[in-house]
Parts: C-alpha cells; sequence; structure tokens
C-alpha cells in the first residue's frame, strides 16, 4: 500500500484509472517518476488547451512572481486582473460584438454554473431550471442538480429539486426536444412551469460527445426570447478554441443570455472561472455572490497570456490542422475496425462509441491498454462506453499521429475478444 492509498480518501478517481506517479509535464507529453512518458489526450479535462507548461504562459507567471505582484486579492482592483479585462475585451467580446459583462466567480466551473443559476432565478424570479439528459455542469449541489448522472446526483443526500430533464437531440429517446420544451410551455395542464433558465451545453462532452445541431441550437434560442426565459451555456470543457472557435455556440450564430467559462480560461491549469452576463441582467448587488479566490492573481496573468497566443493566426492554424487530422483518422480508420463502433465529434473534442460492442466494459479495456502503451484518454457517456479524447491544442502532429497509432492499435487488441466471442 502507497501513501495515496494510507492517506488519501477513497473519493480519489482518476488516479484509480491512470495508476502511476507522475513527475513532470511538456507540451502534450507527461511522464512518470519511473521515466515512462504518456502522451497526453486528456488534457487535465480539457483544461489544458494550451498544452503543459507551454513557454510563453510560463514565463509571463515567472517574470510576474519575481516581481512580487498581488497574489491574492479578493475581487479588489489588480494590475493583473485590469490587462485581463483588456485582453479578454479585444480578442473576444469586442472581436465578436459580444455584450457581455464578465464576473470573476469561485475559482472552479461548479462556481460559475451555481452563479448563472442564481442569477436566472433573481432576474426572473422564476425558480426552476430546464436541462438536459446526459448533461454534467459540476458536483456542488446547484450544478448537481441540473446534472443528469443517477450516480453523482446519488451522492448528493438530499432531492435535486427544480430542474426539469429534456431529451437532448439525437439521444436514446429520439424526440424532437424543440417541440417537446414548446409544448410544455404551452401546456396548461404540462404540470410543468415556465423555467428561469434552459442550461445547455453545445457539446455534452462528459455525457458522450453528443452535439447539438446548429438549427437546434438555433431553435433553442428563439424558444428562450420568446418565452422569456434566459438560455445558459455551459462552455466549462468545449470552449477558449476546443471546437475550433473561441466559444463553442458562435457557427450557430447565438448569442446566450449568460455564458460559463473556467478550465482553459486560465491557459495554463490554474484555478479560474467566469460567468459572462449581458448587461442588462448584470442586476446583481455588491458581494452577492462571492468567494475568497476569486481573485486569482496568477490565473490572471497566464489567462492573458493565452489569449494572445489564441488571438495568434499562427495558433489557430495549428489547431486546425490537428482538428483535420484526427477527423480524418477517425471517419476514415476507426470507423472501418468494427461496424458497430460510432464515432462523433468536432474541433479537438472527438469520442469513439462502444455501446453497440456486444462485450460489456470494452471502452474500459481501450482506455487501459492505451495506458500501459503511453496514451492517456477517458471514458465517458452513458454506461461510460465512449473514449473521450481531447488533445491540447497545440499538439505537435508526429505525437498526435502517434497517439492516434497508440489509440488503433489499442481498440483492435481489444476487438480480438469480440471475435472471440462471437466465434464462442
Amino acid at each position: 500500500m502507497n501513501i495515496f492509498e494510507e492517506v488519501e480518501s477513497n473519493v480519489r478517481s482518476y488516479c484509480r484509472s491512470f495508476p502511476d506517479t507522475f513527475l513532470s509535464a511538456k507540451g502534450s507529453i507527461i511522464k512518470a517518476a519511473s521515466g515512462k512518458p504518456y502522451i497526453d489526450f486528456f488534457a487535465g479535462a480539457g483544461a489544458l488547451n494550451y498544452g503543459h507548461n507551454h513557454e510563453h504562459i510560463k514565463r509571463r507567471l515567472i517574470e510576474y512572481i519575481e516581481s512580487d505582484g498581488i497574489i491574492h486579492s479578493l475581487d479588489m482592483y489588480t494590475v493583473a486582473k485590469e490587462q485581463f479585462l483588456h485582453s479578454f475585451r479585444l480578442t473576444t467580446l469586442n472581436k465578436l460584438n459580444y455584450p457581455y459583462k464578465v464576473q470573476f466567480c469561485g475559482p472552479t466551473g461548479t462556481n460559475a454554473v451555481e452563479a448563472a443559476i442564481k442569477l436566472a432565478r433573481k432576474v426572473t424570479k422564476r425558480a426552476g431550471i430546464f436541462a438536459f439528459m446526459g448533461s454534467f455542469h459540476g458536483m456542488s449541489l446547484g450544478s448537481l442538480s441540473i446534472t443528469s448522472n443517477n450516480y453523482h446526483r446519488q451522492a448528493a443526500g438530499i432531492p435535486l429539486s427544480n430542474v426539469t430533464f429534456i431529451p437532448y437531440p439525437g439521444d436514446i429517446y429520439d424526440i424532437n426536444s424543440i417541440d417537446y420544451i414548446e409544448k410544455i410551455l404551452q401546456d396548461d395542464h404540462s404540470g410543468v412551469d415556465k423555467p428561469a433558465a434552459i442550461v445547455v451545453e453545445t457539446i455534452q462532452a462528459e455525457g458522450g460527445i453528443n452535439i447539438a445541431p446548429i438549427d437546434w441550437l438555433q431553435a433553442l434560442s428563439e424558444i428562450c426570447k420568446k418565452h422569456e426565459i434566459l438560455l445558459i451555456c455551459d462552455e466549462v470543457q468545449v470552449g477558449c478554441g476546443r471546437t475550433g472557435s473561441f466559444f463553442s455556440f458562435e457557427e450557430a450564430g447565438i448569442v446566450p443570455d449568460l455564458v460559463i467559462l473556467s478550465k482553459s480560461i486560465s491557459g495554463y491549469g490554474l484555478p479560474m472561472a467566469l460567468l459572462l452576463i449581458k448587461e442588462q441582467y448584470d442586476i446583481w448587488a455588491p458581494g452577492e455572490h462571492n468567494g475568497t479566490f476569486r481573485g486569482n492573481q496568477l490565473a490572471f496573468v497566464a489567462a492573458t497570456a493565452a489569449l494572445e497566443l489564441w488571438d495568434s493566426k499562427q495558433f489557430q492554424e495549428v489547431a486546425r490542422e490537428n482538428s483535420s487530422l484526427i477527423k480524418t483518422v477517425f471517419e476514415k480508420k476507426f470507423v472501418t475496425l468494427d461496424p458497430e463502433i460510432q464515432v462523433r465529434g468536432k474541433g479537438m473534442i472527438w469520442g469513439i462509441d462502444f455501446s453497440g460492442i456486444p462485450i460489456k466494459e470494452i471502452a474500459y479495456e481501450v482506455r487501459d491498454i492505451c495506458f500501459s502503451n503511453g496514451l492517456i484518454v477517458e471514458c465517458v457517456g452513458r454506461k461510460d462506453t465512449v473514449v473521450k479524447i481531447l488533445p491540447p491544442l497545440t499538439i505537435e502532429q508526429g505525437v498526435l499521429r502517434q497517439g492516434l497509432e497508440i489509440l488503433a492499435d489499442s481498440i483492435k487488441m481489444a476487438l480480438k475478444r469480440v471475435v472471440a466471442h462471437k466465434r464462442g
């Protein structure tokens, strides 16, 4: 038994999937204390879009620390916050003509989700929320109430109320969820009150890489406008360039009322979360939602440097080339490995769906074989039947190809069990 098992709580999870002790990381490679290298197709669950220890961001952090810059400041004005706000407005808000105010929340995505739910209820004076089956929004009670995963919900220990779950487009229920929402809202016998907000992920990452069609997102936005319901877009995992554009909803041409950002907004894996608020809905009283670590100055410094990278045409071109390579390999190579395999993805978030394979836990087996061969991938979706990849946007093409080869070989090895099962 090691020190982790002796001292750390049973709640630990990722270490059970990736049982090694890690020492250092650079770019898209993580090294264990033993010296074994791993290609990182996990990227901190989407918190490391710029890879590990990116030189540009690291230099800024070192310079800031060596200058004795402010490290903690609650929500007081600081030069680091000022520079981030200027950069964020220049590179995203002004460029996209988005009318948002920026709220600095507690340091994790779930806190920004909590803030969004609270603000929507404060604005509309309504309690209910519509969320979607297959969703994941966090583990604190408010965000857990709009998360559909029963395993996580049961841990709350109390009823998670005031939420109505709607089928996500293309999921196992196969209904027109837009028509369904409209009928619920118009039917005076539906038993469902008009909600304060509808919370949506344009791509359900933890839900299994389920992708909302553009026309569906547009229709959802129109329903919210028609019924004076706030539209909240959770960009925690699929934002900050993961899908190709900075915000995943850009392609749909919609402008949500509230937008939740975390994970890669800091660019370096440092805790940081934002709630973007249309100006007319910024009705908070001072301190009405706060947190001791909402002024993470190192995250501001890193985020400003990361936005400079994002604003570079060269950076975006590298990400586009990587996205194109992943799409080609998934759609032309992986789908040919077995007729029951499905692939889904956009930009640099993709999943391989093994739910049609008649062998239980085959996705886990693929993940474990990948890990033993030096590649880190995660399992998501209903019953964890989808292998998800989230490489850093900055990954070198040679390393990306190597990782995809390991993934392909691992799938082939796992599928040998399927052949044996059919013969048996």
